[in-house]
């Protein structure tokens, strides 16, 4: 578990968004883990870790993502194939997680979800609050994460 980290389930809940991928819960699985590293592979991505200090810096591990997997700024702690895959970190700002879950809605098709949920201590991590989450650059990045997965996967 990343240092000052609290187990991901007694975290406050951020947000939650969701897409419908036509697609098989393995085929999501993949393009979940895929667009993932691709997300978090760049230079900005790295800069960004180094910068407020996350406690996972690097791409490591298995791919597809599996227990003990990490990307810039996450490590994988629940990795359940073609259902859940749990993504946790800190940095000086915050501790947080991001939470998949595929749910089968009709053959072919699922339903993805990503739960985020984060703590933000202090007044430093409430003015950090502010700028990720109240800005909506969050929301806006979760949600372009989903739609690479979808057209991934479809």
């Amino acid at each position: 578990m990343p240092r000052n980290a609290l187990p991901w389930d007694t975290l406050p809940r951020v947000d939650e968004h969701t897409t419908v991928v036509t697609a098989g819960a393995d085929a999501v699985w993949r393009a979940v883990s895929a667009t993932l590293d691709a997300s978090f592979a760049g230079r900005n991505a790295t800069a960004y870790v180094r910068l407020v200090g996350c406690a996972d810096r690097t791409s490591s591990g298995p791919r597809p993502l599996t227990e003990g997997s990490t990307l810039p700024g996450f490590r994988v702690t629940t990795a359940v194939p073609g259902h859940t895959l749990t993504l946790e970190g800190s940095h000086r700002f915050s501790t947080y997680a991001l939470i998949f879950r595929i749910e089968e809605t009709a053959p072919g098709r699922h339903r993805l979800r990503a739960e985020t949920r984060a703590a933000f201590p202090g007044p430093a991590g409430a003015v950090y609050r502010a700028l990720a989450i109240g800005t909506g650059l969050h929301a806006a990045g979760v949600r372009r994460l989903l739609a690479g997965v979808r057209r991934r996967a479809e």
